[in-house]
């Protein structure tokens, strides 16, 4: 936050102004609860199909016990919460270029469609380690929520709350996921560097969007309980300015393909 601050000392007399610039903007959404019901079930049901689709083998997550699941974005069940995260994608972007001033540079419309999406099925002991997110295009982002969530993850103290330090956080931030954006270190602070990091308590229906390169990683934890995680990535394509606003009402009245691998091609009906 910015705010004009007066020195006056004997005959110098200044005016001073703090700026912070930001390095990345995590857009934070609460999911309804109907729509993890929706999802909670349709995962319930995925896994107890033999042809399902098990990537822990060869993803980077270290899901050893648990499962990385390919989800069908386009299930009933699951249909809602992929058009909301779309709309979403399409605000976050919106935000960026209208913040950054870029929206000048590209005064184009954007498409955001959905790229992939997955399930991460976690237990005692599995986790992510650093990375990022890909898709078909240059500009995209990714997005993260839970719909379940052990109660020892829960129960340990938030990392915004007074008093929160991951040195000798003694087991705070097990199940946690941190988001990484530069290098960091223990003397950072002695030499007026920033934290290049924020690491998060996950919350059941808790949804960020981020862009896809930003790293991250999640924490294992101990005990009983299931930690499931929905991930995805979504492309973004430039299109003509007058289409963005037919593509977005598609998107709302649910009209809209939820999946581009290529430029969409819109027809105004």
């Amino acid at each position: 936050m910015n705010k004009d601050v007066e020195i006056n000392k004997g005959d110098v007399k200044v005016n001073l102004k703090m700026h912070t610039l930001p390095a990345f903007w995590l857009m934070e959404v609460d999911l309804p609860a109907f729509m993890i019901s929706d999802l909670n079930h349709y995962l319930d049901n995925l896994l107890e199909k033999e042809d399902r689709i098990d990537h822990s083998s060869d993803l980077v997550g270290q899901i050893h016990t648990g499962q990385q699941l390919t989800m069908d974005h386009k299930d009933d069940r699951v249909k809602k919460f992929s058009y909301l995260v779309c709309q979403l994608g399409h605000k976050y972007i919106s935000h960026f270029k209208q913040v950054t001033g870029t929206n000048k540079l590209y005064p184009e419309g954007m498409s955001v469609a959905v790229d992939s999406m997955w399930s991460v099925h976690s237990y005692a002991g599995d986790y992510n380690p650093l990375h990022d997110h890909g898709c078909d295009t240059l500009t995209g982002v990714a997005a993260t929520t839970w719909t379940k969530i052990p109660e020892q993850i829960t129960k340990q103290l938030d990392p915004n709350a007074e008093g929160y330090t991951l040195f000798n956080s003694s087991g705070n931030s097990d199940g946690y996921i941190m988001f990484n954006y530069g290098n960091t270190s223990s003397m950072d602070a002695s030499q007026l560097k920033p934290p290049m990091s924020v690491t998060l308590q996950p919350k059941v229906g808790r949804l960020y969007i981020f862009p896809i390169w930003l790293q991250h990683t999640v924490y294992p934890f101990k005990g009983e309980g299931e930690r499931r995680t929905i991930a995805l990535n979504m492309n973004a394509w430039h299109i003509e300015k007058e289409e963005e606003e037919l593509l977005i009402n598609k998107i709302v009245k649910h009209e809209q393909p939820l999946t581009f691998k290529d430029k969409p091609k819109l027809e105004n009906k």
